[in-house]
């Protein structure tokens, strides 16, 4: 019997290491699932990183054009504004020249109406004392004359 116990213990070990064998397999194929599921996990993760590289790359290559066309847009927008400025300048200093004109000449017009008492007086006394119009300056052949005189000489 002790054979008998013998050789059923020896078929138990033998079943024991079939099952470790087997358990040993399986755990082997697991680890193998394991292994390749993550690798394929990795491979899926360096793909969208990846994508995400290619996706960044592409939005620095818009923004970088985007950002040309802008600068491109404000140098023309500040040429255009420099030449406004200057033309502006032009401007002003022609509207100064011309109002200090119209002063000059409505200072001029204001001194012949304001001389125009003189004028008359003369005329009366031309008639009063029957002088003719060549000895007066003031008669009427010269008031027909244009008169030249500069800004500066009606300055006060």
């Amino acid at each position: 019997m002790g054979s008998s116990s013998g050789v059923s213990s020896g078929s138990s070990m033998l079943q024991n290491s079939g099952s470790d064998e087997d358990l040993h397999q399986v755990m082997d194929q697991r680890k193998r699932k394991r292994m390749q599921s993550n690798r394929e996990s990795a491979r899926r993760s360096r793909m969208r990183k990846q994508e995400h590289l290619t996706d960044l790359t592409a939005q620095i290559s818009l923004l970088k054009k985007e950002n040309h066309q802008i600068l491109t847009s404000m140098n023309v927008t500040n040429q255009l504004y420099m030449n406004l400025e200057a033309e502006n300048s032009v401007l002003r200093a022609q509207m100064d020249e011309l109002s200090n004109r119209l002063q000059s000449l409505n200072d001029i017009i204001d001194c012949i109406n304001s001389s125009k008492w003189l004028f008359e007086a003369e005329e009366e006394d031309t008639q009063i004392i029957g002088g003719d119009g060549f000895l007066n300056p003031w008669s009427t052949l010269c008031l027909n004359q244009p008169i030249m005189a500069s800004a500066d000489m009606f300055m006060c």
